[in-house]
């Protein structure tokens, strides 16, 4: 298996259980890398920074775009042999410029594009029974629904194969993952 075979992203938009899911995934051993979107957002909410999606969406998105790089580079040079769960990938965030219609150095999204993860993506979609807003996820529900059509179709014009996860019990939707991971299909 290619290193990249290793690399499995979570997706979807917000307040859809993926924060569950990944902590399921590290209570098995796996390997999981967390979101930088969050940390960004609490990051420039204590320092006072404007790179919030709701102030200056340009730098919020360039913070993304270098942070999700970054945790991709540091874990691909690691060759990995098992798993290692994203949440969220790089395409996640060129969904978001998307979504904003925010304007990017083309060469700049070249290279996100070339950073690739396993061919199958998860994406959980929108889910009214366990959705919340809080300090850091402002969003509506709509606004999950249409951030769930925007990453589901940005993923899939990057050539992966996007795989909707049920609404399930957190095991049986982790079951349901590493069922479909297997290299033979």
């Amino acid at each position: 298996m290619d290193r990249t075979d290793y690399l499995i992203v979570l997706t979807g938009g917000p307040g859809v259980g993926k924060t569950a899911l990944l902590a399921e995934f590290q209570k098995q051993g796996f390997t999981i890398v967390q979101e930088d979107a969050r940390r960004i957002i609490r990051e420039q909410m204590e320092t006072g920074g404007d790179a919030l999606p709701w102030k200056n969406k340009l730098h919020y998105a360039q913070l993304m775009l270098d942070a999700s790089c970054i945790s991709y580079k540091n874990q691909i040079i690691k060759s990995p042999r098992q798993y290692i769960f994203f949440d969220r990938g790089i395409p996640d965030t060129l969904a978001y410029i998307a979504m904003e219609n925010l304007i990017f150095e083309t060469e700049l999204l070249q290279e996100a594009k070339l950073l690739r993860y396993h061919r199958k993506v998860f994406i959980l979609p929108p889910w009214a029974d366990i959705y919340e807003n809080d300090d850091e996820r402002k969003q509506t529900l709509q606004e999950a629904e249409d951030t769930f059509k925007v990453m589901k179709d940005t993923y899939e014009k990057l050539g992966y194969k996007t795989i909707t996860v049920p609404q399930a019990s957190i095991e049986q939707r982790a079951r349901f993952i590493l069922e479909r991971l297997n290299p033979k299909d």
